[in-house]
């Protein structure tokens, strides 16, 4: 996601300051390279050495000779990106007014005017973020093109965002964005039946590779709809479903004014008519009767015939030949632009092995779930 991007990591002195160890592994996990630069404030809550240890980098703690801010964003600039995470209200004030009194602020001056994309991360006091002053300032930088994770309010804090918000937000103002202006649904995850109001059918389907396309096309600009039963996520407006009927209705009230449908979700193909009581125990046998849910991609290709859409397809036994068969089957039947079809074996793994079937051919794909997101968020930006 950050492979071969330089990102230069700001870090001020709010408490949160002591999670940004862990933030510069994970942005090193993701592929960046990273130089950390340090308020005096920030020295005091997290030691200068831990930071460098984590980075793998000397650390800047001032401005010397080295001019490191011309450095890092001057007219050959080696960032990428500057990300400041923690950001502190007095911070995102004086970056709003021009003020460049800390390294972490004058990096920021350097940045801004070089047309380097700038994110922050802001953790403080919930009445320190809403002083009106600071929701100026922040309200300024957005129209500057400055973006913000923004902050988790919980406690009476506006805590720092999650390491995968501000990684996202990261790699987004990094990237080149060419789904800027789209809208994407998705539909991910398993989805459950009910059989009484305790019992209920389902399926193993985790929703990784879901999540993945989602994150993926969020860092490339899109607007993502994303249609589970899962939590709330940085990177998508989530329609909570439970049922193969809910999820149908969820998603057709969303396609209407999207750009194209990626279903990796693993739809119930049966449905039950649920008992109101709890079906006692104890008996020998029980029989249900199992009704077929209606198919999502072909309802939504009926009312949108000329939508992009990217399906899945799931199968077990089968020979590599089969497999490819049935996903060219769905491939016509419903007019995809790719199907990706893979066997049962990699359902809940992060890895996957996939056969990506499109009307040009077939190609073969090994590698993470999240490698795969990005091969489905390249094929969304040939097709639109």
């Amino acid at each position: 996601m950050l492979e071969e991007t330089n990102v230069v990591l700001g870090i001020t002195g709010s408490i949160a300051a002591v999670k940004t160890v862990e933030l510069a592994h994970e942005l090193r996990r993701r592929g960046a390279t990273v130089r950390a630069i340090m308020t005096e404030s920030a020295t005091n809550i997290v030691h200068p050495w831990a930071v460098e240890l984590a980075t793998d980098n000397d650390v800047i703690t001032e401005i010397g000779g080295s001019v490191e801010h011309v450095t890092f964003f001057g007219e050959d600039p080696w960032g990428d990106v500057l990300l400041i995470a923690p950001s502190t209200a007095n911070t995102v004030g004086k970056i709003a007014s021009a003020i460049d009194d800390t390294p972490v602020t004058t990096c920021a001056t350097t940045a801004l005017g070089a047309g380097i994309p700038v994110v922050i991360a802001p953790a403080m006091h919930e009445p320190m973020y809403d002083h009106p002053g600071v929701l100026d300032a922040i309200e300024r930088l957005e129209s500057w093109g400055v973006a913000f994770a923004d902050p988790r309010i919980e406690e009476s804090k506006a805590k720092i965002a999650s390491e995968e918000a501000i990684v996202l937000e990261t790699a987004k103002a990094a990237g080149d964005q060419p789904l800027t202006g789209e809208t994407i649904v998705l539909t991910s995850g398993a989805t459950t039946e009910s059989v009484d109001p305790i019992r209920t059918l389902s399926n193993r389907a985790s929703g990784k590779t879901g999540r993945a396309v989602a994150k993926a096309c969020y860092v490339r600009g899109a607007d993502v709809r994303l249609v589970h039963d899962g939590p709330d996520v940085p990177y998508a407006t989530v329609e909570d479903v439970e049922s193969a009927g809910e999820m149908l209705d969820a998603v057709q009230a969303n396609v209407d004014d999207a750009d194209a449908l990626v279903s990796a979700a693993a739809i119930s193909d049966y449905t039950v008519d649920a008992e109101p009581e709890k079906i006692k125990s104890g008996q020998e046998t029980l029989t249900l009767d199992l009704d077929p849910t209606p198919k999502l991609l072909d309802r939504v290709r009926d009312a949108q015939p000329d939508m992009p859409m990217i399906g899945f397809k799931l199968e077990t036994g089968v020979s590599e030949a089969e497999l490819v068969a049935s996903a060219r089957d769905l491939l016509a039947r419903v007019d995809l632009s790719l199907v990706v079809a893979n066997e049962a074996g990699v359902v809940g793994a992060d890895e996957t092995e996939t056969r990506l079937v499109s009307s040009e051919g077939v190609v073969s794909f090994r590698g993470s779930k999240a490698e795969l997101g990005g091969r489905v968020a390249e094929e969304l930006v040939t097709v639109l």
